[in-house]
């Protein structure tokens, strides 16, 4: 009895913590969410008004069109890249640990290192483009953190650059785990390299691109130190998320209610590429 009472002692102020920290706060920003809350929080009830004041807000149709184009390139490149370089690394290339810490460094450090260390290269002033005009290139421009349609763009670049990495680790892994037999059958019969990939190994990492996918949906949908870092929002909103429209609205708007709406519609479109993957997790473990 003792025996196992220590260990629920033991995790219980953790438990407790979690309990209220995060999901007391999560239902307490849900509760905000149907308030009057504006600069400080309201215990009167609105109803959904403040949901179909967010929804015709302008600011936010433009949160989500950035937020669809930031999530397709960053999701759709990095799961193209860290598969290439996971079919590289697995070709027995010298040095392999090296490359492979290399790739994965990025990884370890935080978005806003990440987005500070991008903004000082894609600075036309100091970074890359007046380096070039150092080495006598004179004509190169690159002012795509400075142009309100190409800033979303420098968003996508750092986030690849961070995480593409760790996807290549996923995919290495999954890679080392592909039955053998097939591929040594399959280059008996004549099939070339490229054919063993598309037809033999490819499809058996699906579990591999469902999770990589899951997590980089995660991190995209709540990204905003990296954009704050790199770009603060700008130029102008062009590189706003729902994560800085929730920041915005809620500490510089004095619009707490909104920006309360705001972040619970933001947990409902992580709990929609999140759950499903585990269910189908948890349901393998019991039937497996």
């Amino acid at each position: 009895m003792k025996a196992g009472l220590l260990p629920k002692l033991l995790l219980s102020p953790s438990a407790l913590l979690m309990l209220v920290c995060v999901y007391g706060y999560i239902m307490f920003t849900f509760y905000l969410s149907f308030t009057t809350s504006t600069m400080l929080p309201a215990y009167d009830i609105a109803g959904s008004v403040n949901y179909e004041r967010l929804l015709a807000m302008q600011n936010w149709h433009v949160s989500i069109a950035n937020l669809g184009v930031f999530a397709g390139l960053y999701i759709a490149i990095a799961l193209a890249l860290g598969l290439g370089l996971a079919i590289m690394i697995d070709q027995k290339i010298r040095a392999e640990s090296a490359i492979r810490s290399i790739f994965l460094y990025p990884m370890a450090l935080s978005f806003i290192v990440t987005g500070t260390a991008w903004k000082w290269l894609l600075d036309p002033g100091v970074g890359l483009e007046r380096s070039m005009h150092l080495i006598g290139w004179e004509s190169f421009s690159f002012n795509w953190i400075k142009d309100s349609e190409m800033a979303i763009y420098c968003v996508v670049i750092a986030a690849v650059w961070q995480t593409s990495g760790f996807v290549m680790a996923m995919f290495l892994a999954g890679l080392r785990g592909v039955d053998g037999e097939q591929i040594n059958a399959a280059r008996v019969d004549g099939a070339r390299t490229w054919q063993i990939y598309v037809n033999i190994i490819i499809p058996q990492l699906g579990p591999v691109f469902v999770s990589a996918f899951v997590i980089l949906a995660h991190m995209a949908i709540k990204s905003y130190d990296l954009v704050i870092a790199l770009t603060n929002g700008g130029p102008g909103r062009s590189t706003w998320l729902p994560s800085v429209f929730m920041y915005q609205y809620t500490f510089t708007r004095n619009e707490m209610a909104i920006g309360a709406a705001s972040s619970v519609l933001m947990l409902v479109a992580i709990g929609i590429v999140v759950l499903p993957y585990l269910f189908s997790e948890l349901r393998k473990v019991k039937h497996g």
